[in-house]
């Protein structure tokens, strides 16, 4: 029985560790999520959107905080409690988004691991099972250390987190799992696989009054594509940069675009305004947000391989 209680307990930290993780390098992706349960056409609680990140960060650092705290067993019955109730949230997430058909994709595990919602459905049912199981053994979940150690690996797990967060809040995910990533070649990603499923990189277009140029840009061996998924929400702190950048592209013989969802006459005006050196084509906001987790962000093709990505914050260190 005692191997059992350590075997479980080591199966569920593990896991929320490694939940949490994945969705801890990349918040962003998880507030997208949010948002998108938030929406009127899921859950219908829109007035919680603009508090989607704040609700993905405590969601995340929670998740992967317990999963350290199991297995190290620091404050075993309040971690234990505090486990089901999460797992019981997830559970009826996922049944939902799998019982209505609402959400394809719960992201549970993030960009890292792709889960039909009936397929975390039923992970949560062995989850919740296992937790259960904890819950009736918590007396034999004991320290792993011995005195103030195990409340000094929470403090400090807590606060590496944070910083965690931080970071990648102002750069760039430490961990890129998407179809965009840096040595990904877009145009192998547009092809379907096998068994008939989405291809990882689809509704990428380029288009501009006329037609789509993605199939002739991804051509070009010099290709600096500047993302503005949103101009009503873009970094406006940022297009200075991005001019000083885009300007020494050009002159190095790149081919330079702004790419972005909103309006063309607002952008048109935002190119006036910033004295921007390049024309905006039109792309699905959603494929925005995926290739890059920055507003204004930066990306540079090499027939059609993301070879660099940056937030225009660490616009400096793209080299030419």
């Amino acid at each position: 029985m005692k191997f059992l209680i350590q075997l479980t307990r080591i199966l569920v930290g593990v896991l929320f560790v490694f939940s949490g993780f994945v969705k801890l390098v990349d918040p962003i992706g998880s507030q997208y999520k949010f948002q998108e349960y938030f929406s009127e056409s899921v859950l219908n609680i829109e007035f919680l959107i603009p508090y989607a990140l704040p609700f993905a960060i405590l969601l995340i650092v929670a998740e992967i905080l317990l999963g350290v705290m199991i297995l190290i067993g620091y404050k075993s019955k309040l971690t234990v409690w505090s486990l089901f109730v999460l797992t019981l949230i997830f559970l009826f997430l996922t049944w939902y988004s799998a019982y209505y058909n609402k959400v394809t994709d719960c992201g549970c595990f993030g960009d890292a691991i792709k889960l039909s919602t009936w397929e975390t459905f039923y992970k949560n049912v062995i989850l919740i099972v296992l937790i259960v199981f904890l819950l009736i053994k918590v007396a034999h979940i004991k320290p792993i250390f011995k005195g103030k150690i195990p409340k000094l690996i929470t403090f400090l797990s807590l606060a590496g987190f944070l910083f965690i967060v931080q970071h990648v809040l102002t750069h760039l995910p430490l961990i890129d799992f998407r179809a965009y990533a840096i040595g990904k070649n877009l145009q192998d990603g547009m092809q379907y696989p096998e068994d008939g499923s989405i291809a990882p990189v689809h509704d990428f277009m380029l288009e501009d009054a006329q037609a789509d140029l993605a199939p002739e840009l991804l051509q070009e061996e010099k290709l600096l594509l500047v993302i503005v998924y949103n101009l009503a929400k873009v970094d406006v702190n940022g297009f200075p940069a991005i001019k000083k950048i885009t300007t020494k592209a050009i002159n190095k013989g790149y081919t330079v675009y702004g790419v972005s969802a909103s309006f063309s006459d607002e952008l048109t005006l935002a190119k006036e305004t910033y004295s921007l050196p390049f024309d905006f084509l039109f792309c699905d906001e959603t494929t925005l947000k995926t290739m890059i987790r920055a507003n204004p962000g930066i990306m540079v093709l090499d027939k059609g391989t993301v070879v660099q990505k940056k937030h225009w914050i660490d616009i400096d260190e793209i080299k030419l």
